[in-house]
């Protein structure tokens, strides 16, 4: 599922963005990462392009790539890696994504509503005025991200972990909180309204044990 390369630019432990035979499709190739590639404007647009052509992506690295004024409905992407990107005005209904890592990703002005995103990876991301509502998100990690205006409300946060988050004017209402993690939380106008709180964990004294 993995197709995950070192940069072979000397001395750089960066991944590889994914490269793409004539026919448009992923290769195996060694190649570089986003910096050190030979045209930067040329690989974003490939990956780009590879994104809105297809349904399903599995495998891809776009680390760094900036997407704006997509519409990723319908979408399903397995074992992809988004670290560092930067998604602007994406509007999405219905994506799904297993495995997949946006680790240090920018979130701003996006709506994924009606996601089934599960054993994915947010860590360390920003979100700002994003609406990730009436979706499925369980066994995700959100630990260290930040959130702004957002709304994660009528969803299934189900063993998900919030550690470390700092949370500014968002919502979590009408939330499946059981085995939530939101321990050393930041938090400012925060609404958990109608979630089940007592099933979340936001002490260690409240930790559950196995």
């Amino acid at each position: 599922m993995f197709i995950l390369n070192n940069c072979d630019y000397p001395s750089c432990r960066k991944a590889a963005i994914s490269s793409f035979d004539e026919n448009g499709e992923l290769t195996n190739e060694q190649g570089y990462c986003l910096e050190h590639c030979k045209n930067i404007e040329e690989t974003q647009s490939q990956i780009r392009q590879y994104v809105k052509t297809h349904d399903v992506i599995v495998g891809i690295c776009a680390s760094e790539i900036h997407f704006e004024n997509m519409d990723l409905s319908n979408k399903s992407f397995f074992g992809c890696t988004f670290q560092h990107c930067t998604f602007t005005n994406i509007q999405s209904e219905n994506l799904r994504t297993r495995l997949t890592f946006f680790d240090y990703a920018i979130f701003s002005d996006c709506n994924l509503i009606e996601s089934k995103i599960m054993f994915t990876s947010f860590g360390g991301c920003i979100f700002s005025h994003a609406l990730i509502t009436n979706s499925t998100l369980i066994q995700d990690n959100f630990c260290g991200m930040s959130a702004y205006q957002s709304s994660f409300d009528d969803s299934d946060l189900y063993n998900s972990r919030f550690i470390k988050t700092k949370l500014m004017n968002t919502s979590f209402r009408n939330c499946n909180l059981k085995r939530t993690n939101f321990m050393e939380m930041e938090q400012e106008n925060v609404s958990f309204k109608m979630s089940n709180t007592r099933e979340a964990i936001f002490s260690k004294n409240e930790e559950i044990n196995e």
